[in-house]
């Protein structure tokens, strides 16, 4: 059930939350910016329909509930740091719509796991289009002059011409697990299937308890893993080995389970993982390869996929992969979002014509790499006057001009690497901490969200402070125009 609170989703002025000792808050301050910024009551409309059952427990507000995330975003916190930051800090109370000051904790820590599962990453996205609709342009596209041209990219008409510039490319944010090497996956199956087996054992013991050699497994997984010179030979041997001990340990399983014997809900996800890596890299060491298709590298978080970006730092990071599109004003938008390691190149033509849905009108050029420059992607390019970044097929051109043109368009398809440098460091893409496929997705979608929020110029809600002193008492003023689109 919930219940909307008309209350609280007005904004308070800075003299309503009530502080100890009669401090008063800073205006100027982000949180109290973006908490004026914010059009929370209208946003509101679709998170109410999510409950529609009209008995029960209030669910938390949906400023609370949109507001602790952003928070945590923010500051990179873990759920119970979070609370512990909201609790000692008033900007973030005023920030979530609190009345007054408090030390005690808005909302448990679980709680934010239930917020991240209701938010998903697509009502994010939602939530992010209509914040770009009213914002203005970033600082770094805040044009000195505005021109004919920059006044008709804001305006949406079906019959102009192309305008304005899309910039596209795709990186990868990593999830916390550890790096997944063979010998060691299997050991942890390994592990977690003799838990199973003492599972049956101790709660129904229908026969002996059967052997599982655990500690001369322990004994050889470790003497490799302890090893300074990992020799192919050695990690052959030691694959050899676990693939023996998990496969033994199946068949109990399944002796188990023909008896009539039936595995906890907690297991069963474990046991189907289990027996697809134990497939995989089985395949793997018979063939001698590194490559499956669809490999496991975590058995407990089993959707994630290696990804290879070529990078120095990391050739290859496991987690989920996604393109991410910037138009003239600099508002980035999330084109595609999966774990599978897709083709960039097969995004290009639904980005653009997304972005003719939303303006009217295709971009004057678009800036992306070389693995979007497909023979089909300069056709559409073509059919639809949009200029590509890069060169030309065929041989090298010698004119001066559109080597300074390349160049220039280099120049500014920085700003995409610059958002997701921004993302990755201050708004917590860089780590993903959570553990589920739907919370994972969302904590993506929320960093590219809470970038925006601190990037773009939002403009429709404002606050004006004057001040003055008459008769040596300080008089202060504030006119808070709310919800002004």
């Amino acid at each position: 059930m919930y219940i909307p609170e008309k209350r609280k989703n007005r904004q308070i002025t800075l003299f309503d939350l009530n502080q100890s000792c009669g401090m008063e808050l800073d205006p100027i301050n982000e949180w109290i910016k973006l908490a004026h910024a914010i059009p929370w009551s209208k946003m509101e409309a679709k998170y109410v329909a999510m409950f529609p059952s009209k008995t029960g427990r209030p669910a938390t507000p949906f400023r609370m509930a949109l507001g602790v995330l952003i928070i945590q975003k923010r500051k990179k916190l873990s759920d119970r740091d979070v609370i512990k930051e909201i609790q000692e800090n008033p900007y973030l109370q005023y920030f979530l719509g609190m009345e007054k000051f408090s030390h005690q904790a808005p909302i448990k820590p679980s709680v934010i796991v239930s917020f991240r599962k209701r938010l998903t990453a697509d009502y994010l996205m939602e939530v992010n289009e209509y914040i770009l609709e009213i914002s203005g342009v970033t600082k770094e596209h805040e044009p000195k002059n505005e021109s004919k041209n920059a006044k008709a990219a804001n305006t949406r008409s079906d019959d102009i011409e192309n305008l304005g510039t899309a910039i596209l490319d795709a990186t990868c944010s990593p999830s916390n697990i550890r790096y997944p090497q063979d010998f060691s996956l299997l050991n942890e199956a390994r592990e977690k299937l003799e838990d199973m087996i003492d599972y049956f054992h101790k709660n129904y013991h229908p026969w002996d308890k059967p052997r599982t050699y655990r500690r001369i497994a322990r004994k050889e997984y470790l003497a490799l893993a302890k090893s300074k010179k990992r020799t192919e030979k050695k990690i052959r041997a030691t694959i050899r080995k676990q693939l023996g001990y998990v496969k033994r340990d199946l068949e109990y399983l399944e002796d188990y389970m023909e008896a009539g014997y039936a595995l906890p809900s907690k297991h069963i996800d474990y046991y189907l993982t289990i027996q697809k890596l134990y497939e995989q890299q089985k395949y793997m060491y018979e063939n001698k390869t590194h490559s499956v298709e669809d490999r496991i590298v975590s058995i407990s978080q089993p959707y994630l996929r290696p990804i290879v970006r070529g990078k120095a730092k990391s050739p290859v990071e496991f987690g989920a992969k996604y393109d991410v599109s910037i138009d003239e004003k600099g508002h980035a938008r999330l084109e595609k979002l999966s774990f599978d390691a897709y083709n960039e190149n097969t995004i290009f033509v639904d980005a653009m014509n997304r972005y003719k849905e939303r303006t009217g009108h295709y971009p004057k050029r678009v800036l992306v790499d070389q693995i979007y420059r497909t023979r089909d992607n300069r056709n559409f390019c073509k059919d639809h006057n949009i200029t590509m970044s890069g060169p030309k097929l065929g041989r090298p051109s010698k004119d001066k001009k559109s080597t300074k043109e390349e160049y220039q368009d280099n120049t500014d398809r920085i700003e995409v690497e610059r958002f997701f440098s921004t993302e990755k460091r201050c708004n917590g893409a860089g780590l993903i901490m959570t553990k589920l496929e739907e919370t994972t997705l969302s904590s993506i979608a929320m960093s590219v969200l809470v970038t925006n929020l601190f990037a773009v110029d939002l403009t429709g809600i404002f606050l004006l402070f004057f001040s003055d002193n008459i008769s040596s008492e300080k008089t202060e003023h504030y006119i808070i125009i709310d919800d002004v689109v």
